[in-house]
């Protein structure tokens, strides 16, 4: 199946109404509004990985193409600057938050790119570097990860989170969460640092969509018996 077969399937694939409300929560044309349920029965369950195909589902600038390309790209395949090129085209949230860093952590540089995307003034470059972060440490393991480093980052998210661009606050504050939901041994340090910070507030184009609560968070995976448990991959 070829890239511009795809696209042609997703183009008589969409559904206007999911095209409205994704719309409201901040997507950019040009896009159709294909159910993600829809591209994993009709294109995932077929190809799996392809590397090549991502990147020109990516590159099409298509958002349900590019949604696809991350649920398909190869991360034993895609390289740094591929990466780089993905989070720099990154046009909305849903590349930024999702797509981009969900390859990023399952390749050999999550680490890496998120600490060097997290200081970009670029807002969703930035975004991508905190969901890199975030998702690196749902994967590893704690004796792989930056402890140190990862608690400095705490601290500084405490200082500066009301001060960062808004969708940064958003994923700031989902980095606390990741660090209290899957480092055991910072979990009472998460929340010490969400209580600092207090209600953390991000404008979400008037939809109904609300920052999560670390506390909640940390509280239903304990609930659950998952707290701490790690994750095998982090695409969904």
């Amino acid at each position: 199946m070829t890239s511009k077969e795809i696209l042609k399937d997703l183009k008589a694939n969409g559904i206007e109404s999911y095209k409205n409300t994704l719309l409201k929560h901040g997507a950019k044309e040009p896009f159709y509004g294909v159910k993600i349920e829809y591209m994993k029965s009709a294109f995932v369950k077929k190809i799996k990985k392809n590397h090549e195909l991502s990147l020109e589902l990516y590159d099409s600038g298509i958002s349900d193409a590019m949604y696809l390309a991350g649920l398909i790209a190869d991360e034993k395949k895609i390289t740094k600057k591929q990466l780089r090129h993905w989070a720099d085209k990154a046009h909305w949230h849903m590349m930024a938050e999702y797509t981009v860093p969900w390859i990023a952590a399952e390749s050999p540089y999550g680490w890496e790119l998120g600490l060097e995307w997290i200081k970009s003034k670029k807002e969703l470059v930035a975004c991508a570097g905190w969901c890199a972060l975030s998702n690196v440490i749902m994967l590893k393991d704690d004796k792989d990860l930056d402890l140190k480093k990862i608690k400095s980052f705490l601290e500084d998210i405490e200082k500066n989170i009301h001060k960062a661009p808004n969708r940064v606050r958003y994923t700031m504050n989902g980095f606390v969460i990741a660090v209290g939901c899957y480092i055991t041994s910072l979990t009472a340090t998460a929340l010490a640092t969400a209580k600092a910070i207090g209600p953390v507030k991000v404008e979400m184009g008037g939809t109904a969509c609300k920052v999560p609560s670390v506390p909640e968070y940390v509280s239903k995976l304990k609930a659950r018996g998952s707290l701490g448990k790690k994750k095998k991959m982090a695409r969904c």
